[in-house]
């Protein structure tokens, strides 16, 4: 039995005994996990100028202060605003509007959606995501021709749910300039019979890209808006949008100066020579809602689409390894440079041969760095031998909703021993880490911090699939979960000081949820709604 958290206030003395400090806000009656070193639970606590001012029992707080606004949560569940370590925030935003592909169960599926938007919205360039071809009866990439047939002359742009791979059609293919001759590498420009197929993977993806309209500022704003009311909905309070450029850097601090950006965002700068050369010589960027200090680096692609990098070849798919989205000697030269800058250094890397990399090459420059916090972000498969390397200095930074959405064909691309030893090994991580970030990777997969969470302690889908869990010896508490949505992912950012916990002095960001996510019976965690969320002491949601 957890003992209940108290506080003596010293402070209070010094007034006195008919008087009451004033704050803005007073939490009474609550059930408050404090995430603090001692997990300690509360009952109640003050908010001033956005900050928790104390936290308490009922009777100490109420004792002590007084405000306009009270809150009686009856008994209610109370967690630190939930934080997602890994996601694609700018990019969630824009694909409000675009066509979505999420949850298509055939290529006819795509078709229908597409035609179906396209006469809503008669768009000149169409966009979308979210496919799987691992959901489909027929699990091979799907080819161009219907598109072609059915849309001759507006180009065409369909995200993999992984976003490493895209299914463009002809009129696309010849806006970028894309043919059987064009050159490329890390990645791939599938043919058949000397034909394309309309399939990207990885880097060739970056000429479809560099071809399309760019979104005016004013539907930048409105994607960010959207995003933003998606995640204060369940909960989350600080995103890490993990690969973003200075343009929308600039623009979020723009809409937060001005207070209708409110979501708290720790950006990693997407490693382009642009973007390095401008912020790698200054110091980092801070507000209380914009941390600007580390690089997103891309090590390979995703295993869904066959791009993940392995030692050994992929068990469905004679000969083929994945493959390093850039040289060895160039990730090198980057982590080198971001070595002698201040900016933390954040890569992707999915499969055991890019973990390799990125590990090694990790260790080789951080080992008289102290706090320099290098993370990995995925982590998926990792060698054996590799585990070593993890530690609070170089971080895994996981998104729990990936195993059980890779679970059912994962054991195809890696065969059961590979899969076994070491991938999606969660509790592995942390117990060679001491701490593992929890995200998301939305829109990859779902918003949702429940899932995230259901996924990590159950190792299931929604469907109590697969009895007994996929991997269970890898799930997590629901103690090591909550931290790694909170407190282990505030110190993946350096912002352990200021949030991921309910303590004095930190910013006062905090959920309150209509059953307690830490003792309601597992099955019922996917359906769980946050009843409100506070940033700053405000409520948001």
């Amino acid at each position: 039995m957890r003992k209940i958290f108290t506080m003596l206030f010293v402070s209070v003395i010094l007034f006195s005994c008919d008087s009451k400090q004033k704050v803005d806000l007073i939490v009474t009656n609550a059930k408050i996990y404090t995430v603090d070193e001692g997990f300690s639970m509360a009952e109640a606590f003050a908010v001033k100028d956005g900050k928790f001012e104390a936290i308490g029992t009922t009777s100490e707080i109420t004792s002590a202060y007084e405000a306009n606004e009270t809150m009686d949560a009856e008994g209610k569940a109370i967690y630190p605003g939930f934080i997602d370590a890994h996601a694609h925030f700018y990019r969630l935003g824009l694909q409000q509007q675009m066509v979505n592909l999420v949850g298509t169960k055939s290529y006819e599926d795509i078709v229908g959606r597409i035609v179906e938007f396209q006469q809503k919205n008669n768009k000149s360039y169409i966009t979308g995501g979210g496919w799987d071809q691992n959901d489909w009866e027929d699990k091979e990439f799907p080819t161009k021709d219907t598109l072609d047939r059915l849309f001759p002359d507006t180009p065409i742009a369909l995200s993999r749910i992984d976003g490493h791979a895209l299914l463009v059609n002809q009129a696309a293919l010849d806006k970028a300039g894309i043919t059987t001759e064009t050159p490329f590498e890390g990645g791939d420009i599938e043919q058949k019979n000397g034909e394309l197929t309309g399939i990207l993977v990885d880097n060739p993806m970056q000429l479809i890209f560099d071809s399309q309209p760019k979104p005016t500022e004013d539907e930048m704003a409105e994607g960010l808006m959207a995003a933003q009311k998606m995640c204060f909905e369940y909960g989350l309070t600080t995103v890490v949008d993990a690969g973003i450029d200075r343009k929308v850097i600039e623009l979020m601090d723009s809409l937060q100066q001005h207070n209708d950006f409110k979501m708290r965002i720790y950006a990693m700068i997407s490693n382009t020579e642009e973007n390095l050369n401008y912020y790698l010589d200054k110091d980092p960027y801070k507000t209380d809602r914009l941390n600007v200090r580390s690089v997103k680096f891309y090590g390979d692609g995703a295993l869904g689409s066959r791009g993940a990098a392995l030692k050994e070849e992929y068990s469905d798919r004679h000969g083929h390894f994945g493959a390093l989205l850039s040289p060895v000697e160039t990730f090198k030269e980057v982590a080198t440079k971001v070595a002698k800058s201040k900016y933390q250094l954040n890569t992707h890397a999915i499969g055991d041969s890019a973990n390799y990399v990125v590990l090694k090459t990790y260790d080789s420059l951080l080992k008289n760095e102290a706090d320099r916090r290098w993370r990995v972000e995925h982590a998926q498969i990792v060698d054996e031998g590799d585990f070593k390397y993890f530690s609070k200095n170089i971080i895994p930074s996981v998104q729990p909703t990936h195993a059980t959405s890779d679970m059912y064909w994962a054991e195809d691309r890696l065969g059961e021993q590979r899969l076994q030893e070491g991938a999606y090994a969660y509790k592995k991580l942390l117990d060679q880490a001491g701490l593992v970030a929890l995200g998301t990777d939305f829109p990859v997969e779902q918003v949702s911090t429940f899932l995230t969470f259901y996924a990590a302690v159950a190792r299931k889908d929604t469907e109590d699939y697969p009895e007994g869990g996929f991997m269970k010896e890898e799930a997590l508490s629901r103690e090591e979960t909550l931290k790694g949505m909170t407190i282990w992912a505030a110190y993946a950012n350096f912002e352990e000081n200021e949030k991921g916990s309910i303590e004095k002095g930190k910013f006062a960001d905090f959920i309150m949820l209509d059953k307690d996510i830490m003792e309601v019976d597992e099955s019922n965690i996917p359906n769980l709604k946050v009843l409100a969320t506070y940033l700053n002491g405000e409520k948001v949601f």
